[in-house]
């Protein structure tokens, strides 16, 4: 598996453009098959997503590269995660060294994950059962904010969780088929937007969410 690892980082992040060396490291560290169900392991180095059950997938590879390297971020910020999912993108958020606090909304999900951390040894990674559109307020503010599902519009608390300064990346559209991934930079009490292009997730679900 460690040659497929290989292979998809590099052709599927380099020859995309992925440069940073921390996210290419994490991206190669990361067993991606773990995380996925066994009869799609095969596929877990492929770039494409796959099903990981509760209507839920585990992005493709370049996207998570993509999101990761977008994030600007650097060892021992705090990162929020919202969409724990298979608990993929936590894992390689941790393996660049940056604290992470996860938030899945579904409980099934919630509880094999956590599980499959557990298995893997990444203890650091804290995650939470809860509205992932409400963030996790008494652990903010956060360095960093990764959404994984897109929402109709921004959830103003977590734009209230997010540092100052801070980052923020979450897709945005009204077409549950479709976003466009925005980052949003918090800089002296200013908050600007920047598109950075279409993306396709799964739906965001709750009180800020559809």
């Amino acid at each position: 598996m460690r040659r497929n690892r290989e292979r998809m980082v590099r052709e599927h992040l380099e020859a995309r453009g992925i440069k940073d060396t921390r996210v290419l490291a994490a991206m190669r560290a990361v067993p991606r098959h773990y995380f996925v169900q066994e009869a799609l392991r095969a596929q877990a180095y492929e770039d494409h997503p796959l099903p990981i059950g509760y209507g839920q997938t585990i992005s493709q590879p370049y996207i998570v590269a993509l999101m990761s390297e977008q994030l600007e971020a650097r060892p021992g910020m705090s990162v929020l995660e919202i969409g724990t999912g298979s608990g993929f993108q936590a894992a390689v958020l941790a393996e660049m060294g940056l604290q992470v606090f996860s938030v899945e909304r579904i409980r099934e999900l919630h509880t094999a994950t956590q599980q499959l951390l557990r298995n893997l040894k990444y203890y650091r990674i804290r995650l939470k059962l809860d509205d992932g559109t409400m963030g996790w307020p008494e652990m903010g503010p956060f360095d960093r904010i990764i959404v994984t599902a897109g929402g109709p519009s921004i959830p103003e608390p977590l734009v209230n969780q997010l540092a100052d300064p801070g980052v923020m990346l979450i897709p945005v559209g009204k077409n549950k088929r479709m976003q466009q991934l925005v980052r949003i930079r918090k800089q002296d009490g200013d908050v600007t937007l920047e598109k950075l292009g279409g993306v396709a997730f799964v739906d965001l679900v709750g009180t800020h969410g559809w």
